[in-house]
């Protein structure tokens, strides 16, 4: 497995991973599938600092990870929200894991002292992901958003680096 820094060519393969979760339901409240044109406009907002990470195994991307920015107040700039999706076919072999390892390295070179992150509390295998790599769960907000027409409740974690 190689873990790298994401490039506007592999913005189609992030896609079609980030679809996944989409239609899943396991990883975000978005619910409908998005496009090139999403994606294209995604990537160009995370360049220097909201570094994106892809992890490629024979030479085939199988997931991605990203630095977001959590608030636009400068009290908050040392904070980084986390994206972390891994392919249906790839998920719970430790891609992840690499992802978030390689991850907290680029997020200290750019300055962030904390990534937090925001997960459905029923997304045990995330959860194992987070704790093992380090994050705590910080607590729930309930009916935080709507999915398919029910409200859905979103755990909060957090890693100090």
């Amino acid at each position: 497995m190689k873990i790298r820094l994401a490039k506007t060519a592999d913005s189609a393969a992030m896609l079609a991973i980030y679809n996944m979760g989409i239609e899943d339901r396991i990883a975000t409240l978005e619910s409908s599938v998005k496009d090139a044109v999403y994606m294209n406009e995604w990537m160009e907002a995370h360049q220097g600092r909201y570094a994106v990470l892809v992890a490629e195994v024979e030479d085939q991307i199988v997931g991605w990870a990203s630095l977001n920015p959590y608030s636009h107040r400068c009290a908050y700039s040392g904070v980084a929200d986390l994206s972390v999706y891994i392919s249906r076919s790839h998920r719970g072999k430790g891609i992840g894991t690499a992802l978030l390892k390689e991850l907290d390295e680029v997020a200290r070179s750019h300055q962030f002292y904390k990534i937090v992150l925001f997960t459905f509390p029923h997304n045990e295998p995330g959860q194992s992901l987070y704790h093992k790599a380090g994050y705590r769960k910080v607590g729930i907000f309930e009916k935080q958003g709507i999915l398919d027409g029910q409200y859905i409740d979103i755990m909060a974690m957090e890693k100090l680096l």
